[in-house]
């Protein structure tokens, strides 16, 4: 199904995470924050998503891109963090609302859980990696976690778009 861009009520805007997955943090920190040089921004355990991670940056200001390097607090419960190394992309959305409402009403499948608030502050929910028969459209073995773009990066991106360079 190709709908034409005025038809889709939102924008994805960018990459706004990508989250990677393993046994131990630290062998991941070694290669992402000792190697390559993000910065760790913060921390985030939820029992509940099975996830103890810390938060990573490259880049600044609306061009920002989180890292989130994540292992399971347990090896044997699920979500399994670890399983899958690239665990996740993380886009963002300029009006997640209607992104949901919108994509829903066309066969996208969600993951359970809804709308709700993220280890980062931002209003998220997740593109199921599976689709089924109810929602034929799906990640394709991809999890996708789109994300509320705050203001200023929805104006950023804005921006860019009225560039006479693109």
């Amino acid at each position: 199904m190709n709908v034409p861009a005025l038809q889709r009520p939102f924008k994805v805007l960018g990459i706004q995470q990508i989250a990677i997955g393993g046994t131990s943090k630290a062998q991941l920190k070694k290669l992402w924050v000792d190697m390559l040089g993000l910065e760790v921004t913060g921390t985030f355990q939820s029992e509940r998503e099975n996830v103890d991670e810390d938060i990573c940056a490259m880049g600044s200001g609306s061009f920002k891109v989180e890292v989130d390097l994540m292992q399971p607090m347990d090896v044997d419960k699920k979500p399994a963090v670890h399983t899958t190394p690239l665990n996740h992309v993380g886009l963002w959305i300029d009006d997640l609302p209607k992104a949901v409402e919108w994509l829903t009403a066309n066969g996208v499948r969600f993951a359970p859980g809804g709308i709700r608030k993220g280890a980062a502050g931002f209003d998220i929910c997740f593109l199921h990696p599976k689709a089924n028969e109810e929602f034929p459209i799906a990640g394709e073995g991809v999890l996708i976690e789109m994300v509320q773009a705050p203001a200023e990066v929805v104006a950023a991106f804005a921006s860019l778009s009225a560039s006479p360079f693109q």
